[in-house]
């Protein structure tokens, strides 16, 4: 059995993750302080050894000893969609807390989660800084980046994972992961112009005059009106692949796109395009409609979690919980190569 830790624990993606990946994952102890998220993790997991509260209240040494200590740690702090202010933001100084835990109880692994902007961050000084800090109390850092859009759901959401081994464990390598060990997809991207997946930034690509579509998520081109492959429209089914139905396109649009034939006007800030599809040969035929944002439960798909993980709190916290949640396939993903690279030091186990 491998006891491990949540720390940061929101709605409970790197439990989850763990548990489906195999049931040898034993959670032993939980924290986050988000009353919202507690709420959705304590109906999921119960309360057992579930800390609901500040981290920094809690004493190490109370903490159980466990062979994996996870944790998605704050990231408003050092992404690029927000001040970055890093370490001089409170949230930021959170990893200390990991540090400090990691430190009192000298788990074997660490698997931690956090944007792409923390390796940029002061021109790479802040990951720097981890890094140093994490050799200080004993362990040795690997990292890669890995997108969602790789493991089995369609939004294209790149995370930093960084693995830290206990020196006096030992231990082989988990990354790099290459293209053959990721979680096949229905479509992977084609031609140029095409993605398979949503992007997790809506707001990318404005600029580019581009409209990312629910479903197989092709890209509309706003002056050929038409779109670039001959898939029917459709939304999103509970495998977190795409799932064809008859109707419209549901789309995350830009609303910055200079022209519009149909209208020939741009749209405003606050209104988006969604299209139906009427296909005649291979001239697909778009009719301009008014978008619907995405429902709380297909970002509940798009993060690799069951329909109505998040149901109980308002919709407005079910946005923010899974905004804020780490991809579950992901994490399933990594934990079963974790036991293989780590514990089992097999390479036939799956």
């Amino acid at each position: 059995m491998i006891d491990f830790i949540d720390l940061f624990s929101g709605v409970g993606g790197f439990r989850l993750g763990l548990n489906q990946a195999l049931t040898e994952y034993c959670c032993i102890w939980s924290c986050d302080w988000n009353k919202y998220a507690n709420q959705v993790y304590t109906k999921r997991f119960g309360f057992a050894n579930h800390y609901a509260g500040d981290i920094r209240g809690v004493d190490a040494g109370s903490i159980p000893n466990h062979d994996l200590l996870c944790a998605g740690f704050p990231c408003q702090s050092f992404s690029v969609a927000g001040k970055r202010q890093g370490f001089r933001d409170p949230r930021g100084t959170l990893f200390y807390e990991i540090l400090r835990i990691a430190e009192a109880k000298k788990p074997p692994l660490l698997l931690l989660e956090n944007v792409t902007g923390l390796l940029s961050h002061d021109r790479g000084e802040t990951f720097l800084t981890i890094l140093r800090d994490l050799g200080s109390i004993g362990y040795w850092a690997e990292w890669q980046v890995l997108n969602s859009k790789y493991f089995g759901v369609p939004q294209n959401r790149e995370r930093v994972f960084i693995v830290g081994h206990l020196r006096e464990a030992g231990g082989r390598e988990v990354f790099p992961i290459t293209e053959t060990d990721r979680v096949p997809t229905e479509e992977s991207e084609g031609e140029q112009g095409v993605t398979s997946c949503l992007d997790s930034n809506y707001y990318k690509g404005a600029r580019r005059q581009r409209t990312f579509v629910i479903g197989n998520l092709k890209i509309i081109d706003f002056y050929n009106q038409r779109v670039k492959t001959k898939n029917e429209a459709g939304t999103l089914k509970g495998e977190g692949t795409s799932s064809w139905s008859q109707g419209t396109i549901v789309g995350v649009t830009l609303a910055n796109a200079s022209r519009y034939k149909d209208t020939n006007r741009t749209p405003t800030q606050s209104e988006g395009l969604s299209w139906a599809l009427n296909s005649a040969g291979d001239q697909d035929v778009l009719i301009s409609k008014i978008i619907r944002r995405l429902t709380p439960v297909e970002c509940e798909r798009l993060q690799g979690f069951p329909d109505d993980w998040t149901e109980g709190v308002s919709d407005t916290q079910r946005y923010k919980l899974l905004g804020n949640a780490v991809t579950v396939s992901v994490i399933e993903f990594l934990g079963k190569r974790i036991l293989r690279k780590i514990w089992s030091n097999d390479d036939d186990v799956k």
